[in-house]
């Protein structure tokens, strides 16, 4: 009886968590997404907040012009809006005598059924019906050390001047005309981290340092948490936050980084920069557990695993199809980075790999479109969030 008594309670308690937890919902599914981050998710902020032109080959992949997104073609929140994999993508990347698994998976992904994402500084044609992409190259989460003054804070600052604005041009017929179901319905996507990483050895810390309580990345994973309450303040109850990728694999760090003696991972990857990534994943990790907790009820909080999704590209580089993973398409110096500074993809210098050819990195920092569309199919799978969430689920 006390067993039974027991187990019933135990039932009580899940099922009281199951509903506590639950997804908000919204009655006509539509999606609208509010993108934060760096240049792993800019669609064209960078070029338009300075004015230079971010010339050729960028974009030659699907644009057939440069579009300010650091790479060959889309980037992976663009497959995220507009997924059509079966017929584009997957079939011609993972040939079927290749991993048909993957392929299944990418076919049965749901994308969210949006626009491309316009960049919130871009003045001239931007549509933000949709949604908003704030992400600019170069931000860091919390660094005071970098050149590009688009942090989280301020790029949260600029959401908070948007939504301001809708409401006031709204009863006017204009602007953006989103609602304010729209903005309570959104998901909201944080991808920044990367950058902090950058700067904090740049700044000649030891990895000790970096890693360390109180350390920059300890400050770059308070201030991603900082900004989910300050959006959860203005109304925003579904956040999808991603950790950040594998800066250890990248054939900049790797040509530009690497010292004497420097330990090398299996995959051929800087260890100590990919330490860190871990270390700061780790804080974001523990960001989302307490952000769950306490918004269960009110909010949902999902922390998708970009690190896993990208080092698979570096790892098991044979089952899609690349035989130079560390090796960037554009560039100049040839194997094993083709990474040379100052003569970096766009400079008169440098050349680009020939296009079908496979290649994780597009210029040595930034992902190529077939690396992006390989990494949206595992986003849209669910299989690398926690909670294992579908994005799309968000939308319904």
């Amino acid at each position: 009886m006390v067993r039974m008594l027991r187990g019933l309670v135990i039932l009580a308690a899940v099922v009281v968590a199951l509903h506590c937890c639950e997804l908000p919902r919204r009655a006509d599914g539509r999606c609208v997404l509010f993108n934060f981050g760096d240049s792993n998710s800019d669609t064209g902020s960078l070029p338009a907040a300075y004015g230079f032109y971010l010339g050729p080959p960028a974009g030659r992949r699907f644009f057939n012009r440069t579009t300010g997104r650091w790479s060959d073609g889309r980037l992976y929140i663009d497959f995220i809006g507009t997924y059509l994999p079966c017929v584009q993508t997957i079939v011609r990347l993972v040939p079927c005598e290749q991993s048909s698994a993957l392929r299944m998976d990418a076919c049965a992904a749901e994308s969210l059924g949006i626009r491309y994402l316009s960049p919130y500084l871009e003045s001239s044609g931007s549509n933000f019906t949709d949604g908003v992409n704030f992400a600019v190259a170069g931000a860091a989460a919390a660094s005071n050390q970098s050149a590009i003054p688009f942090t989280m804070a301020t790029q949260v600052n600029q959401f908070l001047h948007f939504k301001n604005r809708t409401r006031e041009l709204r009863p006017l017929g204009q602007g953006s005309m989103l609602s304010e179901e729209d903005f309570l319905g959104a998901v909201y996507s944080i991808d920044v981290g990367q950058n902090d990483i950058t700067l904090a050895f740049l700044a000649n810390l030891t990895l000790q340092e970096i890693v360390a309580d109180g350390g920059p990345l300890a400050a770059a994973a308070a201030k991603v948490e900082e900004s989910v309450r300050a959006l959860y303040g203005s109304g925003a109850r579904k956040f999808w936050v991603y950790n950040t990728g594998p800066i250890g694999c990248l054939p900049q760090t790797l040509a530009l980084r690497q010292r004497p003696g420097d330990e090398l991972d299996a995959a051929g990857c800087l260890a100590r920069y990919n330490a860190a990534a871990r270390a700061l994943n780790a804080g974001l990790a523990a960001a989302c557990r307490r952000l769950a907790d306490e918004y269960c009820g009110s909010a949902t909080v999902v922390c998708t695993d970009m690190y896993a999704v990208k080092y698979d590209l570096f790892a098991n580089h044979d089952r899609y199809g690349i035989e130079r993973p560390l090796m960037a398409c554009c560039g100049h110096g040839g194997p094993p980075y083709n990474y040379v500074n100052l003569k970096t993809c766009g400079q008169p210098t440098a050349t680009a790999c020939p296009e079908g050819e496979r290649h994780v990195s597009w210029d040595g920092v930034h992902y190529t479109e077939d690396a992006n569309a390989i990494v949206a199919s595992k986003i849209l799978s669910g299989d690398f969030s926690q909670p294992r969430t579908k994005l799309h689920a968000l939308c319904e």
